[in-house]
């Protein structure tokens, strides 16, 4: 009895030197972490994109394994397997940043509930992305599944673009950057343009996958006409435009070194470039270069409008 009283004070001493040694403040290594997390959820994007424009959707044709008989891809496999295991590595290097931010943040857990509650939604939700992921895969590319998987990524760059803002003071309870009174009706219009921003890459996401970038010449397409499924996409750009259009209106001004400004301006140029990319993506036949610009955009554009929304209702 008296050993185990004395590994168990052994134990609680060595956590207690583990933990004494961790923040007690938010400080730069938690920022980095922070943003760390936006750029590979991003980059995740990106070379998720490159795995469906390149049809290596099955380079890796099993899962969770490359292969029945391998973890990782093997040279007979060629480029489409180090594609898409290059796309699966990802997930650890995700998984190894948010296990970092947690335990940085452990003494901060009660104090900063909303840092580590965005910390742990994220390193939850990675293998949930996963596991979706691999089921696209066990399903031939099902356009509904891939589509899903997307959208869980979109998500996941929104939480990480919250977990920046508190991470550095922008928003939140413990906000410490000065900020302006935000009028009722700026707030109403982005806050809808995040909305549309919503509904456009979810409509986006349905119109790819009725188009010709399967992952693969076999995969399945959801048998939607591209022609009208991209008509019905447009409408809620259109609605984002003029609603960001007319919160640049009413943000110019508040003058210059406003920080709701910057988001606004930052979510307009973003929104214009898309909507270029995307028109001239579809009057060109969809070129893989412009649809793998068009898809980082779509991370751009959550990523501003997350941002000009949790601006704009900082304290909430």
């Amino acid at each position: 009895m008296r050993v185990v009283q004395e590994r168990s004070e052994l134990k609680q001493g060595f956590g207690r030197r583990i933990t004494s040694r961790l923040p007690r403040e938010v400080n730069p290594t938690i920022r980095r972490l922070a943003v760390a997390s936006l750029i590979g959820q991003t980059v995740l994007v990106v070379t998720g994109g490159a795995v469906r424009l390149t049809a290596s959707g099955l380079g890796c044709p099993t899962w969770p394994r490359c292969t029945p008989d391998s973890l990782v891809n093997t040279p007979e496999m060629g480029i489409h397997g180090i594609v898409e295991f290059s796309n699966r590595t990802l997930t650890f290097l995700l998984t190894a940043v948010a296990v970092a931010m947690l335990v940085v943040l452990w003494n901060l857990r009660k104090e900063r509930r909303d840092l580590f509650g965005l910390a742990i939604g994220l390193l939850a939700s990675i293998p949930a992305q996963a596991v979706i992921g691999g089921f696209s895969v066990l399903t031939g590319l099902n356009p509904w599944v891939v589509g899903l998987h997307f959208l869980v990524s979109m998500a996941l760059v929104a939480l990480s673009m919250l977990l920046v803002n508190r991470a550095y003071g922008r928003t939140g309870r413990f906000a410490v950057l000065p900020a302006r009174p935000v009028g009722r009706t700026l707030r109403q219009l982005l806050a809808a343009a995040g909305v549309f921003s919503v509904l456009a890459v979810m409509l986006g996401v349905v119109v790819t996958g009725s188009g010709p970038h399967a992952g693969d010449a076999h995969a399945p397409r959801n048998g939607l006409d591209p022609d009208l499924i991209t008509r019905v996409h447009v409408a809620p750009v259109y609605l984002l435009v003029i609603a960001s259009a007319v919160s640049l209106y009413l943000a110019w001004r508040r003058g210059r070194g406003d920080q709701l400004r910057t988001a606004v301006v930052l979510l307009v140029a973003i929104v214009l470039v898309q909507g270029a990319i995307g028109y001239t993506q579809h009057f060109t036949g969809l070129p893989v270069v412009l649809v793998g610009m068009h898809m980082l955009g779509a991370s751009l554009l959550v990523i501003a409008a997350t941002n000009a929304v949790d601006i704009a209702y900082r304290k909430a």
